[in-house]
């Protein structure tokens, strides 16, 4: 039976910043201040900014963290997220910040960036276990790509990162049928 996704905005916007972050690193852009500062674009995160290379850094360190959750099976996500949670003395609170009602952080706003991104996602995989919808966190399925996707389509049919992957996989396999 598939419900209709119901997934807070928050846990949305954490698991899209996994996505934005990962493809940053998988191409070089996380290496410095600039490149981080044009991952995060228009994203929400909340909290104290450096604006440096160091922290730049540090988030491309705690990427490999997010994406091992992204691709672990569902009962091994808890392990991962706990792991995450615990290292950062995590203490979730209810909070209202830049035009967002009542949500959850579980880490506070002074903390550095990068630990702040892996409780979020940490805690936004605790929302998918809940609600069951880790297979939402996909890996594209062209060959030469493989990014991390969210699959937020309403029967969890979604295959490729971008139009361009998908574009590029259709006329492939055009081409083949052809000869």
């Amino acid at each position: 039976m598939v419900t209709p996704l119901r997934l807070p905005t928050e846990t949305v916007a954490a698991l899209d910043a996994v996505v934005a972050f990962a493809t940053a690193a998988d191409a070089g852009a996380l290496d410095d201040a600039a490149g981080l500062d044009a991952a995060v674009g228009g994203m929400l995160y909340s909290g104290a900014r450096t604006h440096d290379d160091r922290e730049a850094r540090e988030v491309r360190e705690v990427v490999p963290s997010l994406l091992a959750m992204w691709d672990a099976q569902r009962d091994d996500v808890p392990a991962l997220a706990n792991a995450i949670l615990r290292t950062a003395d995590a203490a979730p609170q209810l909070v209202r910040h830049d035009g967002l009602d009542w949500h959850l952080h579980a880490i506070d706003a002074q903390r550095p960036f990068a630990e702040r991104i892996a409780v979020e996602t940490a805690i936004a995989f605790v929302d998918l276990i809940r609600l069951e919808e880790t297979e939402r966190c996909k890996r594209c399925a062209a060959a030469d790509c493989g990014l991390p996707m969210l699959d937020l389509s309403r029967n969890r049919s979604r295959r490729f990162c971008s139009t361009a992957c998908q574009s590029r996989v259709n006329v492939a396999a055009y081409r083949a049928r052809a000869r």
